[in-house]
């Protein structure tokens, strides 16, 4: 935005891929399209979801829990959307909106290793369709 203001750049503000935070707690932050946003856009879609307690809060002992999703556009493998409700969910949404717009597939997803333990590898490691 500054660059428009301050630069004289003749171009606009993509609105595709916004992260979003709600600072609450827990945490909530999103990019991309919502699920019923990429049913209404794409004949197919697949949703992978998880829910789960990160490792190093298991082994502290404190009882607080996450909620990860990944919307992907299907044939094309290319991630639309992701969620999440947790511990640093602004953060970890905040590096998942750099790879929606560069474009990532879900292969890259899952080629990408996670940095273990740490709540965001659950989005380089999600296995689990929604039923």
């Amino acid at each position: 935005m500054s660059r428009c203001l301050f630069g004289n750049a003749a171009h606009g503000v993509d609105y595709d891929n916004i992260p979003t935070a709600v600072f609450s707690q827990p945490e909530l932050a999103t990019v991309g399209l919502t699920e019923a946003s990429a049913r209404a856009r794409f004949d197919q879609i697949k949703v992978y979801k998880t829910r789960f307690t990160p490792l190093k809060y298991t082994l502290s002992g404190r009882d607080e829990r996450a909620f990860l999703k990944l919307i992907v556009a299907a044939p094309s493998d290319r991630v639309a959307g992701a969620h999440m409700v947790g511990p640093e969910a602004a953060e970890v949404i905040q590096g998942i909106a750099i790879a929606l717009k560069a474009g990532a597939t879900k292969a890259v997803f899952d080629a990408t290793l996670g940095i273990h333990p740490t709540l965001a590898e659950e989005f380089v490691t999600l296995r689990r369709l929604q039923a």
